[in-house]
Parts: structure tokens; sequence; C-alpha cells
């Protein structure tokens, strides 16, 4: 794995799959460690809604000071990501099935799924860390859409608890910088999905 990312523009996006964001917290923290420069991103409800794993506003706050900048909340804001040329790879992390579902599908409603549309035009990488109880369900179509669609990369996820949630599927979210390596150089890591022994 590289060892560091001096000089590389990561836009770091974080959507509602809210019991995983001190996992991505932890890994925007690693990334910053490695040099990367991170551009915040969060959905509207990522960074409003207070649940029992924080409120909005101290999770957004949590994340512009782990990347040493304002956090992008709003489409207005998202859209400039591209033609401005502000990122290299895209990470989101958590990325819902809500979300997938919406990049699947074209659709761009949220501060994420405009910051993906944008930063895409320009052909680059956007990594995706899945983080959904229905993923081998109904959003399997979606999340099978985007395996086939180019310059999408997962991060390799782990079928979190079968006998409980035989659905569900969550990144390794300790493997983000491995993704975010590889899939600048065009690899997705493998195997995308196992389970625990």
């Amino acid at each position: 794995m590289k060892t560091n990312f001096i000089g590389i523009r990561i836009g770091y996006v974080m959507t509602g799959s809210y019991c995983t964001f001190e996992r991505s917290f932890r890994q925007a923290e690693r990334l910053r460690e490695m040099g990367a420069e991170l551009v915040p991103v969060m959905s509207e409800n990522a960074a409003s809604v207070s649940t029992r794993f924080g409120s909005g506003a101290d999770n957004a706050a949590r994340l512009a000071e782990i990347c040493g900048r304002e956090v992008i909340t709003d489409i207005s804001s998202a859209e400039p990501i591209g033609p401005k040329n502000m990122t290299d790879i895209l990470v989101v992390a958590p990325c819902t099935s809500n979300t997938a579902a919406k990049l699947a599908g074209g659709i761009t409603d949220t501060a994420a799924t405009m910051a993906v549309k944008s930063h895409l035009r320009s052909g680059k990488p956007v990594v995706l860390a899945i983080a959904s109880n229905d993923s081998l369900l109904g959003s399997a179509k979606n999340i099978g859409e985007l395996f086939n669609r180019k310059n999408y990369y997962f991060v390799p996820m782990l079928q979190d608890d079968v006998e409980k949630k035989p659905a569900s599927l969550v990144a390794e979210f300790g493997m983000i910088p491995d993704a975010v390596d590889a899939a600048l150089r065009g690899v997705q890591l493998r195997p995308i999905i196992y389970h625990s022994v």
C-alpha cells in the first residue's frame, strides 16, 4: 500500500449511515495523517440529523476539524468540485443504499450525489464504502449496477452479522486507504465481499 498521499486531493463524502460515522472519522484522520488534502462533503441529512450517534452539528464540526476546512453541505456548493478540479479522487464513506440507488439512477438531489456527479465529469475515480442492512435484498441491483460502471471502486465489504442481518453489507472501513491507493491505479481490491470466520 502507498505509504503517503502527499499531494493527493480526496473528496471525503459522508452520507447517513450514522452508526458507521465513528469508523469513517477515523479513516479521514488516517488519510490526513498520510498527507492527503481532504475536501469534506456531507449529505444534508448526515449534516443535520441528530441520532444516538451524535448531533448533526457535532458530526459536521468534527469532520471540518479533521479536514481543516468547512464542510460542503448543499448542492450549489458541491457543484464546482468538478469544474474547479478540486479533487483527484472521491470517497463516499459511508455510502448508504439510498445514495447508491441515486448514483445508479443518475439522481442528483443532495450535496453528496452532486459531489460525485461533478467529480465524475472528468473521469476520475470514486470509492464507495457501502453500509446498508439491505445490500443483498432491495439494494442489490443498484450496487450491482455500480459494479459495472466505469470509475466506481468499492471498499471491500463484510457480511457483518450473517445470522441476525443476513442481507447486510458494511465496508471494512480500515481498508479505505488501501482502496484509495488501488483506485488511483485503476485497480479494484478483492475479494469485494467476504465474511468473517
